[in-house]
């Protein structure tokens, strides 16, 4: 972590951060992602049908 000092003696620290990845232009277009994308959704709706019942 990376501590800096600031106005009035009090310490500042900051996180490291990882290295982004570049990735190519084929790679989102998997089946592992389409699942996840279809399942994210499909627990969205629930989550909307379950706060309108609620309600």
């Amino acid at each position: 972590m990376q501590v800096t000092e600031e106005d009035g003696g009090r310490l500042n620290a900051f996180a490291r951060e990882p290295r982004m990845v570049v990735m190519e232009q084929g790679e989102a277009n998997t089946a592992g992602s389409r699942v996840l994308l279809i399942g994210g959704a499909v627990l969205v709706g629930v989550l909307v049908l379950l706060a309108a019942q609620i309600s």
